[in-house]
């Protein structure tokens, strides 16, 4: 009665539930954006992790089927187990045509750096003139026209020829392959400068050196080093095919040597690791490119 002529009604049942709804549906609410977030911020490393899991996985099902449906090509676990073994002892050496695959690699690395570090020093300076003088590219446009589309291979008798021993005669087929990017890449780098810098050093009478480091080298840097990158791919490339076919020491010449004893497993284990090589190699001059230019460089 006294809460009748207060004009305060009770709480019913009804009232107290919708009240603690409301309350649930504010904490769910409140829930709900936090979950998302940590999905949001876990997002970007499923990205980067899941794909490349998947695709391997994808590559290891097809060489699997593979493998059933051909019983001489080797199984994934079966190259893997051959894998341990080869990687237990990497340098061994047993003669001059017995040694581990870590000598072999050390072999063809030396062979790349030598023949990739001459073409550089040729390379890239002569792309800068050809790119800073007319007459000196339209002497040596035609040149590279004519040399460039020829399979490094190609070039590979004529180094047994001159040289008269299979070593050099590999770091030739390198020098020749990786000269053609760097020089293509640097001209066009330098053709590509603005002609507004050239007039700002013509008004200032700045000295051919004084252009070339101070104007030139900052602007043509990510061409050349992009020439650079493709000139390291192409190298290791040709190493491994001129190993097959001069012998000695090195990862084409083991890759080449396996085949001949049938040993397929450590095919598949050479073809791994000429890749993983490649690709340590490439990355090497991407983090170096990314470190001396402002632009984004893909991998």
């Amino acid at each position: 009665m006294n809460t009748l002529v207060h004009g305060v009604m009770p709480a019913t049942d009804d009232t107290a539930g919708a009240a603690t709804t409301t309350k649930e549906v504010n904490v769910v609410k409140q829930i709900k954006p936090k979950k998302e977030k940590k999905l949001r911020s876990f997002r970007p490393f499923f990205l980067s992790v899941l794909p490349p899991l998947f695709g391997v996985g994808m590559l290891i099902l097809i060489w699997e089927i593979i493998a059933i449906k051909n019983t001489t090509f080797p199984s994934p676990w079966l190259t893997l187990q051959e894998a341990i073994k080869v990687f237990s002892d990497p340098f061994y050496q047993k003669g001059p045509n017995d040694q581990g695959i870590g000598w072999n690699i050390y072999a063809s690395l030396k062979r790349v750096a030598v023949g990739f570090g001459l073409a550089a020093a040729v390379g890239i300076p002569l792309g800068f003139l050809i790119g800073r003088f007319k007459f000196l590219s339209g002497m040596f446009n035609p040149i590279i026209s004519l040399l460039k589309p020829v399979s490094p291979l190609a070039w590979l008798p004529i180094g047994l020829l001159v040289f008269k021993s299979a070593h050099p005669a590999a770091i030739w087929s390198i020098f020749i392959c990786s000269i053609w990017p760097m020089i293509i890449n640097t001209a066009i780098g330098v053709q590509r400068v603005p002609q507004d810098y050239m007039n700002v050093a013509r008004v200032l009478n700045l000295s051919e050196w004084k252009i070339i480091t101070r104007i030139l080298l900052p602007s043509v840097l990510p061409y050349m080093l992009t020439g650079v990158r493709l000139a390291i791919g192409t190298a290791w490339l040709v190493i491994v095919a001129a190993e097959m076919m001069t012998g000695g020491v090195g990862i084409g010449f083991w890759v080449w040597d396996e085949w001949n004893n049938l040993n397929v497993p450590h095919i598949i284990i050479a073809i791994v690791v000429i890749g993983m090589v490649g690709l340590i190699l490439e990355q090497i001059l991407v983090a170096i490119a990314r470190a001396f230019t402002y632009e984004d460089v893909g991998t």
